[in-house]
């Protein structure tokens, strides 16, 4: 897995955690290339906005004085929550193709059970049809997706929801998120 250089900051607290002796700074955050859930700590004197991108790579950074370490679900304040379902919306957009590619190459992850059945609101139905157009044509869009196969519930809302649920929830399988 490859580091993450940039990340998005879902949530700044000036003063910490309430509950925790410790009142250092703390910035929730998510990497841009895996999807990480992080906790930073600002430089001394910085102080920053809500869905605003830091650098964290090895170099030399200007706003984050250290990686704290990822950040625990139970960790994840309400208003990250919010931040992380909108960054994703935008990722999912930026990435069609990237997403897309998982239709035309998802596999079954065993006898019984295939990736794209763990969409919320896919079932064996769509999976089946979904391999049987594939194999015609790969897809191209969201759109031609939606064309292509009757019935379907929104691609894009789908792997929102489920990379919300990888990384907030408790998921057996992983798709999108390391």
């Amino acid at each position: 897995m490859e580091r993450e250089e940039y990340a998005i900051v879902l949530d700044y607290l000036p003063n910490g955690y309430p509950l925790e002796k410790r009142m250092i700074p703390i910035v929730q955050a998510i990497g841009k290339k895996n999807l990480t859930l992080l906790e930073l700590v600002p430089r001394k004197g910085v102080s920053l906005n809500i869905g605003e991108e830091v650098y964290i790579g090895n170099d030399k950074r200007d706003k984050i004085y250290y990686i704290l370490g990822r950040l625990s679900k139970e960790k994840i304040t309400e208003s990250a929550k919010n931040q992380i379902q909108e960054f994703i919306g935008k990722t999912i957009k930026e990435n069609e193709k990237k997403f897309v590619d998982f239709f035309n190459k998802s596999d079954a992850i065993n006898k019984r059970l295939h990736q794209i059945e763990l969409l919320p609101g896919f079932g064996k139905k769509h999976m089946q049809e979904i391999l049987k157009e594939r194999e015609k044509k790969e897809f191209e869009s969201f759109e031609e997706l939606k064309k292509r196969i009757t019935n379907l519930p929104d691609p894009e809302k789908s792997i929102e929801r489920r990379i919300l649920n990888e990384l907030i929830g408790e998921e057996r399988y992983n798709l999108f998120v390391n």
